[in-house]
């Protein structure tokens, strides 16, 4: 398959495989960027292909502005998706990256007619589980203590002046994304869902992780592991044989 100018720009292909069993869609949390997402490209590879999402506004997507709205991500998201649904397509994502993943998944069922093979939300809470957040409209330092709380992977580098000055504006536009994006009622998905969830998350308490299963008519499962926020980071091994055996099991039945 031949990327467009679309693909190049949104979608990386750390592992590229000729004949995958499917793919998996990663999306990545607030400040995150595509490279987070080239340890679990490398082991699912070559069975399972990873399309990592590029956002605009960071790394070499840096000069471009930002997109602080979950539909709108979503909406460009879809449309460098569907040259790739050639083969099952499954989406991963972790904090707000779930919620750009859900409305991605939808737009794929009911809109071009792709069930997902799997959504696979990670360290967030139900679409329908509405919290008042508003750390995007505070000052930087608020925002930059936020990131500290959470221990994210940009933690250590704030302390880079370079590095801060150039990853702010991504990271307060995530932010704003993922704070003001309303569910909106509607037909939800059909495919399977797996919520991953860390038993000390502060952004996604077990019982809000545990309500995905009202988002989808098919089979929900959750699965919940020691930890906060970036609990991924310390099992990130089990998570990927998780999704791994399910992208294996429709093909076992």
């Amino acid at each position: 398959m031949t990327d467009t100018e679309d693909n190049g720009l949104w979608v990386r292909r750390f592992h590229p495989a000729p004949t995958p069993s499917a793919r998996l869609v990663c999306l990545p949390h607030a400040g995150g960027s595509a490279s987070y997402y080239f340890p679990v490209s490398a082991a699912l590879a070559p069975d399972v292909e990873v399309l990592a999402v590029q956002y605009p506004g960071r790394q070499d997507r840096r000069h471009e502005p930002c997109i602080d709205d979950i539909q709108e991500l979503a909406e460009k998201v879809y449309a460098a998706l569907l040259p790739w649904t050639d083969r099952p397509l499954a989406l991963f994502g972790h904090s707000m990256g779930a919620s750009v993943g859900f409305e991605v998944a939808r737009l794929l069922e009911h809109r071009a007619g792709v069930v997902p093979a799997a959504l696979f939300p990670s360290g967030r809470r139900a679409p329908s589980r509405h919290r008042d957040e508003n750390v995007h409209a505070q000052g930087d330092q608020r925002l930059i203590q936020e990131i500290q709380r959470l221990s994210g992977t940009e933690a250590r580098l704030l302390d880079d002046p370079e590095v801060l000055r150039m990853a702010l504006p991504a990271l307060r536009a995530d932010y704003k994304a993922a704070e003001t994006y309303r569910y909106v009622p509607g037909p939800d998905l059909s495919c399977p869902i797996t919520a991953f969830v860390g038993d000390a998350d502060p952004k996604a308490l077990i019982e809000e992780a545990a309500d995905w299963a009202a988002h989808t008519t098919g089979p929900f499962e959750m699965k919940v592991y020691g930890g906060g926020h970036f609990f991924l980071n310390d099992h990130s091994r089990a998570i990927v044989a998780n999704i791994a055996d399910a992208l294996r099991a429709p093909a076992a039945v």
